[in-house]
């Protein structure tokens, strides 16, 4: 009987352990971010937007010649 509590109280020491210092235990989850969800990326657009292109036009209007 007492083995087998011995034999417990080893495996959760063990699963502690692992828990502690396993492989992951320094990561921090990351979390990709696409182009859409990205407020940088959506505030250069927004700013590329109301300032025009880049040859001056409006934006959403036709060059003229």
């Amino acid at each position: 009987m007492i083995y087998i509590l011995a034999l417990i109280g080893l495996v959760a020491v063990v699963v502690l352990f692992w828990k502690a210092f396993g492989p992951s235990a320094g990561a921090a989850p990351t979390r990709t971010v696409g182009p859409d969800d990205d407020p940088d990326f959506l505030w250069r657009i927004n700013r590329e937007a109301r300032r025009g292109g880049k040859d001056g036009t409006e934006a959403g209007t036709e060059p003229t010649e």
